[in-house]
């Protein structure tokens, strides 16, 4: 009877390593982490109306902290016709630039 219970806490045991490792990996996507998310939510919010009214509307689907192109913040956008940009701004909320998102070769 012992041998069953051992054998079955080891594979629920490795089953839950699996998962976690699992989660890890999944988790380690291309954000920056804590460094990228250094903002209010008063200040998200700027950042995302100022994003969907220099696109015309959409979808706001991330908001970052970021330096890139001398901008403050990023906002990751699909817009009204599904094609997905990447809105950078100034500390004010000025668009300093906008560019394309895709996943496809050749651009980004």
């Amino acid at each position: 009877m012992r041998k069953r219970i051992w054998a079955a806490g080891l594979a629920l045991g490795t089953a839950g390593a699996a998962v976690v490792g699992g989660v890890a990996v999944a988790g380690n996507g291309g954000d920056d982490g804590p460094i990228s998310h250094q903002y209010t939510q008063e200040q998200a919010d700027a950042a995302t109306k100022a994003a969907l009214e220099a696109t015309g509307g959409g979808t706001a689907n991330s908001v970052e902290t970021d330096d890139e192109n001398g901008a403050t913040y990023e906002v990751e956008v699909t817009k009204p016709d599904g094609t997905t940009v990447d809105v950078r701004l100034d500390e004010n909320y000025g668009v300093v630039v906008i560019e394309d998102d895709s996943e496809e070769p050749g651009f980004g």
